[in-house]
């Protein structure tokens, strides 16, 4: 998790940590390249990442879940390292 996608988390984590009603869903995704199995375990290590430094900022296991879609849902259909890029990411879901 980069510094600014570090930041991002900080504060989703901070704003559910204070709403005892809030959950969240962590939407890992990956890019085109690969197998889709590859893609599969790699969006869901990203949303796992995302998970465990929510759980360091006080957020309770119960009130998230992880989910991947590998390659299933790009933002950006290009086939360049700028699409891939964005492609490459959690997406969290209230």
């Amino acid at each position: 998790i980069d510094d600014n996608s570090r930041r991002v988390v900080e504060v989703h984590a901070a704003e559910i940590a204070k709403n005892p009603n809030a959950k969240v869903v962590l939407e890992g995704h990956g890019d085109e390249r690969g197998s889709r199995e590859y893609n599969l375990a790699l969006g869901e290590r990203r949303a796992q990442a995302v998970e465990r430094m929510m759980k360091v900022l006080g957020v309770p296991a119960s009130r998230i879940k992880t989910v991947s879609y590998g390659e299933e849902k790009p933002l950006e259909a290009a086939h360049t390292e700028d699409a891939w890029q964005q492609n490459r990411r959690v997406e969290l879901q209230y």
